[in-house]
């Protein structure tokens, strides 16, 4: 029997296992009737031909539970899962709006999501898609939604905290692992949104009915609520008219204008992206990592024809304004993402496996570290010898750049603190780096003091 992946075991109506290499699910036969109705109405056919449903194909097996199985189909992979919290605020807000829009597709379809996690969606070729294909159900009129608590609490909570109060409240997700509660929300915000009618109604008065209706089931059970198709389709509009009014713009930190002052020229900045590019280009890599990538500008070095190239970085802002040009150019392969290495996204849920740690997603082809290394061993007092082993953890060849205590930057850093790092040299740096990785180039690069190097793992 094959193995239940460890983040698709609370439906009833199925899961996703790995078999060969590939990805399936095992539709059971208590979702028979909603499969059905979903591939007769030509809903899942609709929302394929979008782009909004990841794709599947029916198979004849393997079959992971014979006992209760009805179809397997083979589902198209992701290459690389993300989750809420790496996302920064446009992604987020474009997940939320995707989830709408296939609620208002659904009811056009006779059916109706009978969930909305945020989990649900992944970034695929560019753009927010929806993997659970078990997400939908038939609507009965006059039904609510039974999702949208489950909304509020994944989608507009997260989004009304990030917009209004502060854009690292995402993390919260990370102890909240089926979304923000809403009365935690409602105590948050500012007094101010209670004069807002979308955030009123959707989490300061759903947080209050939640506890007047608390250990008795959902409250629109409990209040015996029905309501019209029609209003249904109005609650989506309204709600799509909070998330749309939501907005958040990074602010012009050191990060997310980093290469507005950084100590290169023109034309060195240029050579540095020329060797870049011939170094990723040297070993073919088809899937990446850029940490530190700031707004992206080197992880846009990468062909885009096979490769993924997961762009993170721990500044919200600048993720921010990198997924906004990769949205604006129409960029397919780059997946920007908020991600700090010093302290990495963490396993959670279930068994602590439910939602992997980001180290446990890889490995990489390629790991790309540029500008990273003085901030690693100095500011955060990280010994060259660690970074190498993580470095060599997450992939196979490595392009990283050694920035000298002589560089401006790095004594910008030790103005404010004592120099007590004797063996942040560069032959420190190739000493602990040997240890897990042989140096295939090393770069001087242009009118600077930095080097580039090329190291492939032992």
């Amino acid at each position: 029997m094959h193995e239940i992946h460890p983040a698709s075991f609370r439906d009833p109506a199925g899961f996703i296992f790995e078999s060969g290499g590939q990805i399936y699910r095992q539709i059971n036969q208590v979702y028979k009737s909603d499969y059905d109705h979903l591939i007769s109405s030509g809903l899942f056919e609709k929302l394929v031909s979008q782009s909004l449903v990841v794709e599947h194909t029916e198979v004849s097996g393997p079959v992971a539970d014979p006992a209760t199985v009805y179809k397997v189909v083979q589902v198209e992979p992701i290459r690389f899962i993300s989750y809420p919290y790496e996302w920064c605020f446009s992604q987020y807000k474009d997940a939320a709006l995707l989830t709408l829009r296939l609620q208002r597709e659904a009811l056009q379809h006779g059916m109706i999501l009978k969930d909305a996690s945020a989990y649900n969606i992944q970034f695929h070729r560019g753009r927010p898609i929806l993997i659970d294909t078990l997400s939908f159900t038939r609507y009965e009129e006059g039904t609510p939604w039974v999702g949208y608590r489950q909304f509020c609490q994944h989608f507009l909570a997260p989004l009304a905290l990030m917009s209004l109060v502060d854009i690292r409240l995402s993390k919260l997700l990370t102890q909240f692992i089926d979304g923000i509660p809403l009365d935690l929300a409602s105590r948050l915000l500012p007094f101010s949104t209670r004069f807002k009618p979308g955030l009123l109604t959707h989490i300061h008065l759903h947080a209050g009915a939640q506890s007047r209706y608390a250990g008795t089931g959902s409250q629109e059970k409990k209040a015996g609520r029905r309501i019209s198709k029609l209003g249904l389709l109005g609650l989506i509009d309204n709600l799509e008219s909070t998330i749309r009014k939501l907005t958040w713009s990074p602010k012009s930190t050191d990060w997310s204008a980093y290469y507005q002052h950084t100590n290169y020229s023109d034309a060195s900045f240029e050579a540095k992206k020329q060797t870049v590019k011939s170094l990723m280009r040297e070993v073919a890599a088809t899937s990446i990592l850029d940490l530190g990538a700031n707004t992206g500008v080197f992880s846009r070095l990468a062909d885009g024809d096979d490769s993924l190239v997961i762009s993170a970085d721990f500044d919200p802002g600048a993720v921010e304004l990198n997924y906004l040009e990769a949205k604006r150019a129409g960029t397919t392969h780059i997946l920007p993402l908020v991600m700090d290495i010093t302290n990495p996204s963490p396993d959670i849920g279930w068994h602590g496996q439910e939602r992997s740690g980001f180290f446990r997603r890889g490995p990489f082809d390629l790991v790309m570290a540029l500008a990273l290394i003085h901030h690693l061993a100095i500011s955060n007092n990280v010994p060259l010898r660690m970074i190498a082993r993580t470095m060599a953890a997450l992939g196979r060849y490595l392009i990283i750049e050694f920035v000298p205590k002589s560089d401006s930057q790095v004594q910008r850093l030790l103005a404010s603190r004592d120099d007590i790092f004797p063996g942040y040299t560069i032959d420190g740096f190739r000493d602990a780096f040997s240890h897990e990785f042989a140096i295939l180039k090393e770069v001087p690069l242009q009118d600077s003091q930095r080097t580039l190097f090329l190291l492939q793992r032992r």
